[in-house]
This record gives structure tokens, C-alpha cells and sequence, in this order.
């Protein structure tokens, strides 16, 4: 009986049998070749190392041979270089058994090598988002003759970017590269895990979703889509260890002889938990952002050439990057999702006979709880959905200048058709693009928009780069060792006061501080022994936790067990955190009590946003000093109960946005060049939880123990 996969070309599948010695295509690679061929949208999902790339590469390659395509017609786009870097290798193959070519073109690759690339285009180019802007507004890449063959763009870990501005970015770019091409441009994105799928493959298809067909392949669902019941497939285990030291302690004395990647949530815990691993004789390797490109590099390329190691890493390494065969995952903490959890425990059992697996080695009491929350979610078969920030104003911005940048200048009244009409590029933009010309962002002469002095003032340093990142980084200064570039650290480090030398820790190393150098952001530096610091400031708006992960901690508080196993340490633990917690949750509804400090707070359970929205509708009832917290709410000093039903009752159904300072929305990018209003309107919509607060809202209040005061004297 005939398959699917013989609808190949010929000669891709005689690699696929011959070269690649496979019995046959996977389930879902089968499942997407008619669908690629036949030139359809589709959203490819399946488990890490599920075989993804070659399920969208086999049938674009195919159909790149059949139709003879010719000039860069695949664009593979992706949101990290390191896994571009990754993947090449690979990609080069499968182009050449038809005699194609496929090239890197990303922030590290040398203008040499882009020369070569504009002269003798590859038919795959391999790339990021922000390198694809840079060369649709770079003057010395003739950007219709480059994009004009294009046919299709594969967007890998297309979750990634649609749940940050990267993904509006990612969007609009793809709409303007289709107005070069002069056609409609196939999107295939590739996920391994996500709750909403068929909204996610209409946010890919951008202005085409209401006239093209789309289709999301996933015949191999990941375990917390595929609604099961019972225990979850997986060696999933929970310890607690109660600090960092101990963690090692525990990571030295287990599995001995083995391959393990151990997943931090911070920079600053991979460079502590990595020197103290080396102290104990494990060998040892590091990656994170902060590394330099050559230092994480090297460390990858060791780790997966030595046997008994760790590599420890923060998310850099959990999407899909080979490091070779793993024996164990190990996670310090809790991740930040369900959906991370799942990147991270798929890059373990991908050897016959091996299964799955997960150690959470777990810090302190709140990392226990909400690794016992996420693995409650996770039992219970729920992974988040991804969902797009709302209303990217700042990125109409940066895109309406960048649009003018490509095109050197745009009609006034024709500008939004640049992006095909894509929302948010309508009609609702146009207040953006007065304010962009009033205050000479754009400068406006006969009808036509052009690039104004204040957008180059701005934005126009290093040839407008600053303008093609839709992201802020905080500031960080290079640390070089002799004339080897190690990493980046926060100039906080280096202005602190100390008390003899300066030592700094990073690539899990001590360093010297020898000299600054302030004005080109340089720091060198020298080997020493010990006592070195980490530190990385974060920058953005704080995320918080979601309700669901609140509520799923409060659910394991009133007892439900994650269906994990627990160590003797962590189920004793667990138990002194539900005896500690016992007045502050209950299985009917909200608490307010009077905690142990006097203060009355309101036990919501509901999340970082909610608890901003809750904070900001309910303003006079609550302490207007403090901070959103994931579970709870200060409450006004001295408030009674009366005061309290009474403020409830008057203000439910009528939910405020949270209020927003001006750091905050200093550090949205682009917001200079938005209005002042619309900027602080974006930021309160993204931290605003609607449906969680309502959701609480519905729930009774119980007061217990709330401070009441005294009468007044008559």
C-alpha cells in the first residue's frame, strides 16, 4: 500500500533510505509531506528531537526540485544563532543530494562570507528575524533581486517567538518580504509543545489566515496534549536539598559515569552551582547568554564529547540544540512552565531502551512548591497556551520606521498596505504615524514619509542596528582575558565597593579585575583562586507567575500530590509547607488574615497579573506602597470587615488596568516613539489578568483574624 512518503522526490528518498539508513519516515513527517507539497500553511508538532526539521525539509526540498526553484527560495528562521549554528550541518546535507546549497547569515557571521552569499545565493538561507530586517534595510544588499524567488519560510520553535514581541516582529517582516517576493509566502512553523495549536497556526498564517487553508500535524502529541490519565510516561523524581552547596554535593554523588544537563533559572545560579561542581571534581561546562559565543561553543562541543560530565545551563540549551546523547536532565528549582518542563525532560530518552527523565533537585521551600504545582499540571495532561502580547504599538512603530528605512521613503496614505494589512497595521495606527511625524521621527515632504533627524538622533548609531532589535538588554560590559573575550557581566560588579581586589565569577572561573575601561565598556581581567561574584541585572517588565501555576500550588497546600515521586526530604518537607500554610488556603473560596507581622493580606492564590488588576480596582481598600505579589494583597492598615464587603461589593465588575511607572515603560523599546499615553496603555493591558481576577472575584472571601479597630472616642 502506497504512503505518503513516496510522494517524496525521488532522490530525497533514496538518501532518507540509503544515506540516513532510515526504515521509514516517522508517523509525523509522513503526515506533513502532502500538505508541504501542496504549498498549505501547517503548524508541525511533535516531541524534542522529534524530527521537525526534516518533516518541513523533505518536502520543501522536494518540491524546490519538482518546480525547479531557483535564488533563495526556503527561508529557515530561528530564534537563537546558536541553534542555527547547530542545525547547518545538517541542512547542508539534505540540500546537497539535490545539488542545493544552504548558507548562515546571522549578527556573528563575517562580511566575507555575506559577500559570498549575495554573489552565489544558497537556495536555503538559514537565519533570525533581526538579520533578515538588517538586510531588508541595508544599503549594500539589493534586497528585491535577493527575496524575489522566495516561496517558503520554516519558522522553528515558532512557540518562542509568538509569546513575545519577537513574534509581532517575526509577522510584520514576513509581510514585507512577501510585498518583495509578489506572492503569498508558505509559512511552516515547528513546535514541540503547545496548548492552543490551531491559534497558534493562525497567528503564523498573519494576513492571510482568513483566504488560505492551514493544517496543524501532530499525530505524535506530546504526553500533556494527548489527554491521558493516570501517571504521566517519564522517571520523574522530586528532592529537596535546601541550597546550592547541597545540590552539588547531591549532583556529584548521583549517576556517576553519565552525561547530565542540569537546567538553572538564572545566570547567576549556572556560574555558582558550576564552581562548586568543579571544586568537586566533576568535570564541568557552562552555557548562558552571558558566555561569549566561542566560550559556549567550546563548552558544547566538549560536553558532548565526554562521557561522565554536566554541562549546567540555563534555557539557551532547552531549545533543541544537539549536545549528543543524554543520560539524565536535571533541574535546580522549578521551571518557568510546563511547557519548558516538556522542552527540557524531551532532550532525555532518545536512545533505544532509555526512557525519559527528570530529577528536580529543589532549593528552598517556594521552589518546592511550585515544582510540585507544575508536576500537578502537568499529571492532569495541561500545558499552557501560547498567547502574543497585546497591542504591539511600540513595534508599529519601530516598524513603520524601519519600513521607510527599506524603502527610503513610503506614501502617507499607502504605508499600512506595507504589511499587507496586517493587524495591528490598520487604520487604528495611524495616531502612531502623526505622532512619529510631529515629533520628527519622520519627516513628511509632498505627500511621501521619510526617515526624520529624531529617529536618526535616536536610533540611527552603528547604521540604525539599535533599531532592528525589538528587545532591551540591559547594559553589560565585556570581560576579555588577554585578548579572548570570556562573557559580559552587569557594571553593577564593577562600581560596588570591595574591599581588596575586585573578582568577579563567570564561565565558572575566578577572575581579577585588572583594568575598566569605561567608555568602550571593557573590562580585563586575571585568573584567581577563589571568591569571585555573579550578577545580571534584570531588565523589563516583571512576569510573575500565571493563576493557573498559583492555583495549582494551592491545590498541592490542601493536599492533591503530583503523580512524580517524592524523596524522604521533599515529602517531609511538603508536609511542613502545608502545616506552615494551613490558614492560608481553603478549598471553599479566598482568605483575608492577619499575618504574624500584623498586616492583613487577602490570599488570592491568583497569579502576578491578577493580582496587579485586583491591586488597581481595588485601590482604596489595599496598602498603594506595595508591589504586585503572586498570592497575595496588602490590605490598608486598619481596615474593617465591613469596610472590606462593602469595597468588594461596590467595585466588582468593574476591573481597573494596573498602574504602570515610568521605569517601566522606559524600558518598553520604542517607547519614545510612541505617545505617551498609548505606551503606558500597553504596558497596563499586558499586565492585566482579566478573566483570573474576575475568576476571584467569584469565589467568597473568608475573613479570619483581620484586624479591627477600636470605636472612635466620643
Amino acid at each position: 500500500m502506497a504512503t505518503d512518503a513516496e510522494l517524496l522526490h525521488p532522490v530525497v528518498l533514496h538518501h532518507v533510505v540509503n544515506s540516513l539508513q532510515w526504515p521509514g519516515l516517522r508517523p509525523m513527517q509522513e503526515a506533513a509531506v502532502r500538505p508541504l507539497l501542496d504549498g498549505e500553511h501547517a503548524l508541525l508538532l511533535a516531541p524534542t528531537a522529534g524530527g521537525k526539521t526534516e518533516a518541513a525539509m523533505f518536502p520543501l526540498l522536494s518540491r524546490m526540485a519538482r518546480e525547479d526553484w531557483s535564488g533563495t527560495s526556503v527561508l529557515y528562521v530561528c530564534p537563537l544563532k546558536a541553534l542555527l549554528n547547530n542545525l547547518l550541518p545538517r541542512i547542508e546535507t539534505y540540500t546537497s543530494w539535490l545539488g542545493r546549497r544552504a548558507a548562515l547569515w546571522h549578527g556573528d557571521v563575517t562580511a566575507g562570507r555575506r559577500r559570498r552569499i549575495l554573489r552565489e545565493r544558497p537556495d536555503v538561507l538559514l537565519t533570525t528575524p533581526e538579520s533578515l530586517e538588517s538586510m531588508l534595510v541595508s544599503a549594500t544588499v539589493d534586497h528585491d533581486e535577493f527575496f524575489r524567488a522566495l516561496r517558503t519560510v520554516v519558522v522553528d520553535e515558532v512557540h518562542a517567538f509568538a509569546g513575545d514581541d519577537r513574534g509581532w516582529h517575526l509577522l510584520a517582516v514576513l509581510e514585507r518580504l512577501s510585498r518583495v517576493a509578489g506572492r503569498s509566502v508558505q509559512r511552516v512553523g515547528l513546535s514541540a509543545t503547545v496548548g492552543n495549536p490551531e491559534t497558534l497556526l493562525t497567528w503564523l498564517q498573519g494576513a492571510g489566515r482568513d483566504r488560505e487553508p492551514g493544517r496543524v500535524v501532530a499525530p505524535e502529541l506530546p504526553p500533556a496534549l494527548a489527554g491521558h490519565t493516570g501517571r504521566p510516561p517519564g522517571d520523574v523524581e522530586v528532592d529537596y536539598v535546601g541550597s546550592v552547596h547541597n545540590a552539588a554535593k547531591v549532583l556529584a554523588a548521583l549517576h556517576r559515569g553519565e552525561k547530565r544537563l542540569v537546567f538553572c533559572e538564572s545566570r547567576a545560579l549556572v556560574e555558582e552551582l558550576g564552581q562548586r561542581l568543579r571544586s568537586l571534581g566533576v568535570t564541568t561546562f557552562l552555557s548562558h547568554a552571558s558566555l561569549s559565543a566561542e566560550e559556549r561553543r567550546r563548552a558544547e562541543e566538549a560536553f558532548a564529547q565526554e562521557r561522565d560530565c554536566v554541562i549546567v545551563a540555563t534555557s539557551t540549551l532547552e531549545l533543541g540544540i544537539d549536545v549528543g546523547d543524554l543520560d539524565r536532565v536535571v533541574q535546580i528549582g522549578a521551571p518557568r512552565s510546563v511547557a519548558a518542563f516538556l522542552q527540557r525532560i524531551g532532550r532525555t530518552g532518545r536512545r533505544p531502551g532509555t526512557s525519559r527523565n527528570c530529577l528536580f533537585l529543589t532549593l528552598d521551600g517556594d521552589g518546592l512548591l511550585q515544582a510540585a504545582g507544575l508536576l500537578h499540571l502537568w499529571g492532569r495532561g495541561w500545558v499552557e497556551e501560547v498567547v502574543p502580547p497585546a497591542e504591539p504599538r511600540h513595534i508599529v512603530a519601530q516598524q513603520v520606521l524601519a519600513l521607510a528605512l527599506q524603502e527610503n521613503r513610503i506614501g502617507d496614505r499607502l504605508w499600512r498596505h506595507g504589511w499587507n494589512d496586517l493587524p495591528p497595521f490598520d487604520g487604528n495606527a495611524e495616531v502612531i504615524v502623526r505622532h512619529l511625524v510631529d515629533h520628527g521621527y519622520l519627516d513628511s515632504d509632498s505627500g511621501m514619509l521619510f526617515v526624520g533627524p529624531e529617529a536618526e538622533r535616536r536610533f540611527g548609531r552603528r547604521h540604525f542596528m539599535d533599531m532592528l532589535a525589538v528587545f532591551t538588554a540591559p547594559p553589560q560590559f565585556t570581560v576579555m582575558s588577554g585578548r579572548s573575550e570570556i562573557g559580559r557581566t552587569d557594571p553593577a560588579l564593577l562600581t560596588a565597593k570591595v574591599q581588596g581586589p575586585r573578582l568577579l565569577l563567570l564561565a565558572g572561573r575566578s577572575w581579577r579585575v585588572t583594568h575598566i575601561d569605561w567608555k568602550r565598556q571593557r573590562c580585563f581581567v586575571e585568573p584567581a583562586e577563589s571568591g569571585g561574584k555573579a550578577l545580571w541585572m534584570t531588565g523589563g517588565t516583571p512576569a510573575g507567575r500565571s493563576y493557573p501555576m498559583l492555583r495549582a500550588m494551592r491545590e498541592v497546600l490542601l493536599g492533591a500530590d503530583p503523580p512524580v515521586a517524592l524523596t524522604g526530604r521533599a515529602a517531609g518537607r511538603l508536609a511542613g509547607l502545608r502545616e506552615e500554610h494551613s490558614a492560608l488556603v481553603h478549598p471553599g473560596g479566598t482568605l483575608v488574615v492577619q499575618d504574624r507581622d500584623g498586616e492583613a493580606r487577602w490570599w488570592t492564590w491568583a497569579g502576578y497579573r491578577a493580582n496587579a488588576t485586583l491591586l488597581s480596582t481595588f485601590s482604596e481598600l489595599t496598602d498603594p506602597t506595595q508591589r504586585p505579589d503572586d498570592a497575595s494583597i496588602r490590605l490598608r492598615a486598619g481596615l474593617s470587615r465591613d469596610e472590606l464587603r462593602s469595597g468588594l461589593a461596590a467595585t466588582a465588575g468593574r476591573l481597573c488596568l494596573p498602574a504602570v511607572d515610568d521605569n517601566a515603560v522606559n524600558g518598553l523599546k520604542f517607547s519614545a516613539a510612541l505617545p505617551h499615553r498609548l505606551a503606558v496603555a500597553t504596558l497596563a493591558t499586558r499586565l492585566a489578568d482579566f478573566p483570573a481576577a474576575e475568576a476571584v472575584l467569584s469565589e467568597p472571601v473568608r475573613v479570619t483574624h483581620l484586624v479591627v479597630p477600636p470605636p472612635a472616642p466620643r
